[in-house]
Parts: structure tokens; sequence; C-alpha cells
């Protein structure tokens, strides 16, 4: 009973909602096509700003009306154009209209209406594709399922402005990844789209800039190409930076940037040209002032972050221009309560994307002190720099988290670099302190348990580079963090990324040797089990060498090395390692061979006999005639341990 109660219920609500909307719908089944023409105008005036309308006239099946009358032949141009308008006006209103529409295939309609000869019906075609494809629910595939599209409206960029505004647009929106790049490159894209920035519309000129900025981005081929590119004389990247000049607009300049920045990242301009230290850089920096909008303020760090992320020189410039290491820290503090913001609807929408600049000011930080100490000590004495990093850490957004993560991760370099290098306790010592003191160890910890592999990663990464040369103590902090079973679970990880920061992470624990032989004792079952596994399982030489390397470090334990000797399977897979084709993995097991048989300590005639028997000095005499003089050096000094 009750399923035959649910309908009535709902067609009396239906009912009530779509009454007014009905003889409009109705109208477009008039057999007087001048009648027909006229309803679709008034339905047109009817939608327009009005979404409660829009569902309505979905919900009473005017999409497929629409689109029936915009495909067939006897319907006048005017109609069909005025058709197209109306779906263009539905697909403004919520995601749902987008899918409600995008089910009535209207895709295809709309691409088929484009072989029209009519420039009007044309244009209302592209508008509408335009409107469909900026939303976030349709598949940009949609565009390249059928190969004639892509050509076909290469060759509509010519008939108005109205048509480059919208295949630009549509371009910039569908071409996500190298395949799309690659379809779009080999159609032309580059030389038809070119000429359109001297177009003498602001919008034709602002969306073909955006077609070079998702073209060039991570592209070699069509950023080698951009750069070499005339336009009326003038090169690309001349125009580009002449688009990027503060008098332009901010959305013109900031575009302009991202498109010099993606073709330097791509190798097209050397990082130390003019228009990237004198123009792109300084752009960027601008972008980050607190005068700008949020959304601005994300772009133009994220873009600088990417910018400078590989180059050491870059990075310090753009540390010393404006402040910025200072400039960075307000976005920590925006939106303030005394916000200068009057305007309700963007203070709103400011308070609900304010993560997004704590995203952008941690990945910039992160690429700024990615090789300067300098740098790293400055980012590290802003204000309150630790206790941002940790509330990072734990905040709810995961790009906020891996962000901040990777901050970290770059700022605990230094902590790495510093003990190799100079010893400069000044630095590393204090970092330590804070990191340690503000909980960062356990929340990197609790980031190795994510799903997302690559705060895995991160996570891992950072508690690694906090290993490295350690006190006892820190180790183990992470140890007890961390726990045995995370830390097994890792050396088991689906990601190879985050096994061979683990292989680092358990090799920069087992470290010094009152560090190995006290974490071999209370670890050293479930460590040793865990090498076996991964040197017989399916993994690459990578891989492979760091378990080695792990196996030396704990050979070189005082006691530690006992778990070695007593274990016929390890000591088997040492020799077969010796015997291997890839010289990396010789070597390793060499250093765990020459740690095994040191003459010096104690307990080493019993270790060289069993080694002996095993076959071991007969390997060696055999790669003291390696050709790699490498391996062929260590073999004579382990074979001279036996002669000692």
């Amino acid at each position: 009973m009750a399923c035959l109660l649910e309908t009535p219920i709902r067609m009396s609500v239906l009912s009530e909602v779509t009454a007014s909307s009905r003889h409009y719908v109705d109208r477009l089944f008039d057999p007087d096509p001048q009648k027909v023409l006229q309803g679709v105008i008034d339905m047109k005036n009817a939608v327009i700003g009005n979404n409660k309308q829009k569902a309505n006239l979905i919900v009473l099946g005017a999409v497929p009306r629409l689109l029936y009358l915009l495909q067939q032949e006897a319907s006048s141009t005017e109609l069909k154009a005025e058709c197209a308008v109306v779906l263009g006006s539905l697909a403004m209103g919520t995601e749902n209209n987008v899918k409600s529409l995008l089910d009535c295939h209207i895709i295809p309609a709309l691409l088929q209406g484009l072989l029209s000869p009519d420039l009007k019906f044309i244009e209302a075609c592209l508008r509408c594709l335009r409107t469909i494809f900026t939303s976030p629910v349709t598949p940009e595939e949609l565009l390249y399922t059928d190969a004639t599209v892509i050509p076909h409206l290469m060759a509509l960029l010519s008939r108005s402005r109205y048509t480059q505004e919208y295949i630009c647009q549509i371009f910039s929106h569908c071409c996500k990844g190298p395949d799309h790049q690659t379809i779009l490159f080999n159609h032309g894209a580059v030389q038809n789209i070119a000429h359109l920035l001297t177009s003498v519309s602001y919008k034709v000129r602002m969306q073909a800039l955006k077609c070079f900025s998702v073209l060039a981005f991570e592209n070699p081929q069509v950023s080698m190409t951009l750069v070499n590119v005339l336009v009326d004389g003038e090169l690309l990247p001349q125009i580009f930076v002449k688009m990027l000049q503060r008098d332009k607009p901010i959305e013109m300049q900031l575009t302009s940037a991202k498109c010099l920045t993606y073709m330097c990242r791509a190798g097209a301009i050397r990082t130390d040209d003019s228009c990237i230290v004198l123009k792109t850089l300084p752009c960027l920096v601008r972008m980050c002032s607190k005068e700008r909008l949020l959304e601005e303020r994300v772009e133009g760090a994220e873009t600088l972050a990417y910018l400078i992320e590989p180059d050491v020189e870059l990075q310090r410039i753009a540390s010393i221009t404006d402040h910025l290491i200072a400039m960075l820290a307000d976005y920590f503090k925006y939106p303030s309560s005394v916000s200068a913001i009057t305007d309700i609807k963007r203070l709103d929408h400011d308070l609900k994307h304010a993560h997004e600049l704590r995203q952008a000011a941690f990945k910039l930080y992160a690429s700024l002190g990615a090789n300067d100490e300098d740098i790293r000590k400055k980012i590290i004495e802003t204000e309150n720099m630790m206790d941002r990093i940790v509330t990072g850490l734990s905040e709810s957004s995961v790009k906020v988290r891996l962000a901040a993560v990777r901050c970290l991760h770059s700022l605990s370099r230094s902590v790495q670099q510093l003990r190799t290098s100079f010893q400069d306790h000044a630095v590393w010592k204090p970092l330590m302190k804070p990191i340690l003191e503000s909980g960062a160890v356990e929340l990197l910890c609790g980031l190795t348990q994510s799903d997302n592999p690559a705060l895995r990663v991160n996570g891992i990464w950072a508690l690694m580079n906090m290993a490295f040369q350690a006190e006892q103590k820190i180790k183990a902090d992470i140890l007890r963090s961390l726990s045995t079973e995370q830390l097994f679970r890792l050396l088991s990880d689906s990601d190879l990324n985050v096994l061979m920061k683990t292989l680092g992470l358990l090799r920069n624990l087992l470290s010094t040797r009152p560090h190995i032989d006290k974490i071999m004792s209370t670890h050293g079952k479930q460590i040793m089990q865990a090498v076996t596994l991964i040197l017989e399982g399916e993994h690459n030489i990578e891989v492979k060498e760091q378990t080695l390397c792990i196996l030396a470090n704990i050979a070189d334990g005082t006691t530690a090395k006992e778990l070695i000797m007593t274990n016929d399977d390890i000591l088997q897979k040492i020799k077969y390692y010796m015997g291997h084709s890839h010289v990396k993995l010789q070597l390793a097991a060499m250093f765990c061979i020459s740690n095994l048989i040191w003459n010096e300590e104690e307990g080493s005639q019993e270790r060289q006999d069993k080694l002996r028997d095993m076959g071991i000095v007969d390997i060696l005499h055999k790669l003291s005639q390696s050709p790699d003089p490498n391996l062929c050096d260590k073999a004579k000094t382990a074979l001279q341990q036996y002669l000692a």
C-alpha cells in the first residue's frame, strides 16, 4: 500500500511547483512555428536569473523538446539559435541542471549545430557549450570523443570574436594533461591562437592567454614551440612580458606570469633570463601582497612556489623581494576579525576559502627553503612558524596537511645538511627542539597512516630527515610514536616512494653502534624478518640496495651483528647478492661482509671461519679481479682482513 500512496503525494507537490511553468513547455508543441518561436523567447526571458524556474522547466521535460527543435531541419535558424540560448541559460543554473542536460545528450546536438552555415546559431551553440564544459560535472573527454570536432573548432576560430572567445575558453577548460595538450597542439592550436593575443577584444586576449598557460604546463614540446612564435613581428615571450606589466588587469598579469613560469619549468626559458628574474618573479611576489584578493594571493603564491622550486638562485632572489617571507605570515592571519572587507558576500567567500591561503603559504615556504640555509633560518624565525606548521599538520583539509608536511620536510632538510656539513648546532638544535616540543613527531607518524600516498610519503620523509644522525632519544621517540607494527606495514606499502623512504628511515635509525645495538636488542627479530621479506620479494634494484645497506649497518653493531651470523638464511642471501649481476647490489653485499669480518673486533676469527666455510673467500678472490674499480678495491680490502 505504501507504494501506491507515495505517487499521488509526489505528483501534487510537483503540480503545485510546476503549474506556473507548464504553459511555457506546452507552447513548444504548438503547430504554429511562429508561436513556438515566441514561446521559446518568452521562456528565455522567464529563466534569466531564476534558478527555480530553470529547475521546473527541466522537470517538465523542456530539454528534450528544445533539443528536438534545435536539431529539426524544418526549424528556422532564428528558432534554433533561441533554443540554444535557453539551453545555455538552463546550464547556468545548478550542477544538477548541467547533469540533466548531459543526460539528454546535449553535447552531440550542439556540436552538430556547429556545422550550420549560420554564424548567429554557431555562436549560440558555442556559448552553450562553453557554459557546459566549464561546469565541474562535465567530463572533458566529451570534447575529444569525435575526432572531427577539434579541427572544426580550429576552423571556426576565424569566424568572429565570439567564436574566438568561446572556443579558447572551451579549450582551456578541457585541456587536462599531456594527451589533450598533444591533440590540441597537433591540430595547430599554437598557430591558430597566437594572433588572438593582439585582438581588440580583452576577453579574446584573456582566453587565448589562458589557453597558452594550460598548453605549456609541464609540456616541453609546446613550450619550446611557443618561445619561437612570432606575432606581428614580436616573439611570444615578449608579448607575455608586456601583458604582466602593472598597468594591465590583475587576471592578465597573473596568467601571463603563469605562461612564462610554465615555459621556464619546461626548459624553454632559462631561469636566469631577465624575463623571469626581472619580470615574472616580481610580478608573482606582487600577487602575494595584502592588497590582492584571496584567490589572487593563492594563485600568486602557488605559481611562485612552482617557479622557484628547482632553482636556488631564484629562491634567494624571491626571499629578498618585497619582504616576501614576512608577507606570507599574513596568509595565516586572514581574514581577521578586524578585516577591512565590508562586502559581506566577499567575507563569507573568504572565510570558506581561507585554508587555501594557508596551503599556498606552506607550499611557498617549502620552495623558498628547499636549498638555502639562511632562507630556512629566516623562515624558522618567522613569528609562530612552528606552531603554524603543527596546526597545519592537524587541519581537516588534506591539501593543507600535505602542504604543511612538505614545509616541515623542507625545513628539516637543514637538520640533515647541517649535521653532515659544518655541525652548526646554532640552527638545527633550536629547530629540532620546536619540532619535538610541538608534537610534530606524533603528527608525522599519524600522517604515515593516511590513505593519501602523498601524505604517507611526506610524513615518512620528514621522519627520515629527523632521524639522520640524531640523538638516541629522538630515535626512540620516533620508534615509539610510529610503533613497530606501523613501521612494518610501511615496509610492505604498495607505493614505491613510501617503501624507499621507510627504508631510509630504518637506515637512519640504525646508525652509530650503541643505537644499532639498542634498537636491535628490542626490535631485532622483526627487523630481520622485514629485511628477509624484502630481499625475497619482487623489488627493484634501489629497494634491494637500501635493504642491504640496512644489513650492513646492523653488521656494524657490536652485539647486533650476531643476529646476522646466527641467521643462515640471511647469510646465504648476502652471498647471493655478492655474485649478483648488478654492481650496486654486489657493493652493498660487500659492505655487509666487510663489517662482519673486521679484524679488530671481538669474535672476528669465528665469523671469518664461518664465512670462509660458506665460500665467501672464493667469491672475494673472484671479485678482486672485477673490472669495476670500486668493487675490486672493496674485495681486496676484505681479503686483507683474512691475512692480517
